[in-house]
């Protein structure tokens, strides 16, 4: 293969032509390498790092004290389906009820939640090699750091999602007034929150484009179209499946009182299917960078970081009896 600094070439090198053959290629790969399994691990791992992840949220915003949670709540109902503003808008109020005990065990959901995370980092990773079409060459002490890293670093990124929404309203005012600013930069703060919110998504799954693979990249490319791709259509398939749920749904008369729950693990399935299409799409980018030099877009085609050891063949297997041929 060519060296990968070919292969990541401007996206002006793609026709017409070739972008659509990126998009046919993508939506083929996606049930090929079987995207909503994947997802399905992932929201596995998301649900069981979500709650331990409240407990904290909620013993560090009571630090801020109280006038923290209600922004918080507030925005909740701005950026997920109904059930699903019911189900988490729910476990915020059962702990902060009990914030004494949260307090307590703050250490212990803060580890919980950090085992959960790095799964979920092992099985994105797991997914990411199967969208590349490559296998995992780099060995467990390269992999273990690799998991942790990244999970440390998406913990800080959506730490400061939650203080970007947080800090809203009347706690926005009383922040401002002990940073010396105005009543100006407070208004300013509440529009322009939002743009920084989508920087921060954006910078956590480019991060993890970039990272779980093993695939070697010349540097990190704080913007690519799958990224792109998969912000826009998290927040399309976020508002289209709320009111989908609003509208058109029947969940509550199917399964009652587990409603919030079912639609609640659909939405973390729909959203994941999202983050891994995106990943999808990188990916068959660069199979289109190289069909266009010319190379035969065959897999893999993309060079791996470590390269996978070759299994050992079967005793046996590895030369022709003698005598025959």
């Amino acid at each position: 293969m060519t060296d990968p600094e070919d292969g990541q070439g401007p996206l002006e090198r793609l026709s017409r032509r070739d972008w659509i053959g990126v998009a046919k290629r993508t939506a083929k790969e996606f049930k090929e390498d079987n995207v909503q399994d994947w997802a399905a691990s992932l929201t596995y791992y998301a649900v069981l790092s979500i709650f331990p992840g409240l407990i904290v949220l909620v013993s560090i915003l009571g630090l801020l004290g109280q006038d923290a949670i209600g922004p918080l709540l507030d925005n909740v109902k701005s950026l997920t389906p109904g059930p699903v503003q019911e189900l988490l808008q729910t476990g915020l109020a059962n702990v902060q009820q009990h914030q004494g005990t949260a307090g307590v065990f703050a250490i212990g959901g803060l580890l919980l939640a950090l085992w959960a995370a790095s799964g979920y980092m092992g099985a994105f990773i797991r997914a990411a090699n199967a969208i590349f079409d490559i296998r995992e060459g780099r060995p467990f002490w390269k992999v273990t750091p690799l998991r942790v890293g990244l999970t440390l670093l998406l913990v800080v990124l959506m730490a400061a999602s939650v203080l970007a929404v947080t800090f809203t309203g009347r706690l926005a005012e009383i922040a401002g007034g002990m940073l010396g600013l105005g009543p100006a930069a407070v208004t300013i703060w509440g529009i322009v929150k939002w743009p920084v919110l989508v920087l921060l998504a954006t910078g956590m799954i480019t991060l993890l484009y970039y990272a779980a693979p093993n695939v070697r990249q010349p540097g990190v490319r704080w913007l690519s179209p799958g990224s792109l791709l998969a912000v826009v259509a998290w927040v399309v398939v976020s508002a289209g499946f709320g009111l989908y749920v609003a509208r058109f749904g029947s969940y509550n008369k199917t399964y009652g009182t587990l409603a919030a729950v079912v639609v609640f693990l659909i939405w973390l399935w729909l959203s994941n299917i999202v983050i891994l299409t995106g990943a999808q799409l990188d990916a068959e980018l660069q199979r289109g960078r190289r069909i266009a030099d010319g190379e035969s877009p065959a897999e893999p085609y993309v060079d791996p970081r470590d390269p996978p050891k070759e299994p050992e063949p079967e005793e046996g297997l590895d030369e022709a009896p003698a005598g025959r041929t």
